[in-house]
Parts: structure tokens; sequence; C-alpha cells
């Protein structure tokens, strides 16, 4: 894997105290979970992309 893909020890930490959590969901709160994190994503994505039209990144 590129260097520049890896996690840092913080990502890494809350990875894993992200996965503890999601352990004890049931299958509704899973899809739930699974939605919201890929709503977050899109935000996500939309702010990257507005900001390097704009040329601020």
């Amino acid at each position: 894997m590129n260097e520049t893909n890896n996690l840092s020890l913080e990502q890494q930490f809350l990875l894993k105290a992200i996965e503890q959590q999601i352990k004890n969901l049931n299958k509704k709160e899973s899809k739930q979970y699974l939605y919201l994190n890929l709503e977050y994503m899109l935000v996500k994505d939309n702010i990257i992309k507005f900001l390097i039209k704009n040329k601020q990144l």
C-alpha cells in the first residue's frame, strides 16, 4: 500500500474505538449508521470539490 494511504496512529485508534462501538449494533442500527456515514462522506467530498474548484485548498 502507498504510504500516503496509510492511517496515522490517531486514525488507527479512532477506527478501533468505532469498531468496538459498532459490534453491539443490531441490523437496523447498523443500516442507519452506514447510511449516516455515507451521507457524511458525500458532504465531505462536496466540500473538497468546492475548495478545489475555488482554489482554497
